[in-house]
């Protein structure tokens, strides 16, 4: 029984995450061209504070700021399922960012029903840069270490790489991030991101935009689940463990964001249509709202 308890947790934990890699994820949007400082440039970060790399790379100016910002979940899935508990969660995370291309983040996740209701904190550290005459392509290599609350340990350490490519109108662009998770087990997680961008009203400080964006989430995962066998003395019930690698979820997000000064809002809608693998059954379309609030200190000034 132990055994079973401890192997949904870390499918629970796993699932987490994935859905903290999606919230803290590597996303590559278009900016306007010629723009002169911080304060108009961070009209065009979109709350995923990994965006904001490629905007600054392309102005080849030097910059070192902090940039703060906490996402706020209605309801908690995990890669789209259900957990049968209903219950909002907090990402908060703070990041620096240096024109060298250095950069690190600490975050973590509270979720409201769970105990202990701070899940974990995340501290990382990374390199950016980008490839080719027009920097359309960006990548990020990082390592992620994580302190759990409760002393779980299966999963305590992620190298990650995240490469991105994006129209020469930076309108339309695609990014994927792979995750190589590892402490007393092991697991890989790729999430992959295409997103589109439209300017609903611009003014010269404040933007409003609708960056609709879709998400396809696919992990190693391990189940445990019952199955009546037959035997010589009649029919038995064993444990069946099957390790899987597939496609676990797919997120349409639809956000409205306001950027103003170095102030940064996003409100939106996100629908999971999860995929039932190995014994799943009727997993059901889940949808939540997200609103999201961020603020950037330039620390040059």
């Amino acid at each position: 029984m132990t055994n079973l308890y401890q192997k949904i947790k870390a499918k629970i934990k796993i699932l987490g995450l994935l859905l903290f890699s999606i919230a803290t994820s590597f996303c590559a949007y278009g900016q306007e061209e010629n723009l002169d400082d911080l304060d108009n440039l961070i009209d065009e970060l979109f709350f995923k504070d990994q965006q904001f790399i490629d905007e600054m790379l392309e102005e080849d100016f030097s910059y070192n700021f902090l940039y703060t910002s906490v996402s706020y979940n209605s309801n908690t899935f995990f890669s789209g399922r259900d957990s049968g508990t209903d219950q909002f969660n907090l990402i908060p995370q703070v990041s620096y960012y240096h024109s060298s291309g250095f950069n690190a983040s600490i975050s973590g996740v509270y979720y409201q029903e769970f105990a202990p209701s701070w899940d974990f904190t995340s501290v990382s550290l990374g390199y950016f840069n980008t490839l080719g005459n027009q920097k359309n392509i960006i990548y990020n290599l990082g390592y992620t270490r994580y302190f759990y609350s409760d002393g779980f340990d299966a999963f305590t350490n992620s190298l990650d790489v995240s490469v991105g490519i994006r129209s020469k109108k930076r309108t339309l662009g695609s990014t994927i991030s792979a995750s190589y998770l590892f402490g007393t087990d092991n697991s890989f997680q790729i999430v992959s991101n295409t997103f589109a961008n439209f300017t609903l009203s611009r003014r010269p400080n404040l933007a409003v935009r609708f960056r609709p964006n879709i998400n396809f989430i696919i992990a190693s995962q391990s189940y445990t689940f019952n199955k009546v066998i037959r035997t010589p003395t009649g029919p038995q019930l064993i444990s069946v463990n099957q390790n899987i690698f597939d496609l676990l979820n797919t997120q349409m997000n639809f956000p409205i964001s306001l950027t103003t000064n170095s102030w940064d809002f996003e409100l939106g809608y996100n629908i999971n249509l999860p995929n039932a693998v190995a014994n799943e059954t009727d997993l059901k379309t889940t949808g939540f709202f997200n609103l999201s609030v961020g603020y950037m200190f330039d620390l040059k000034k």
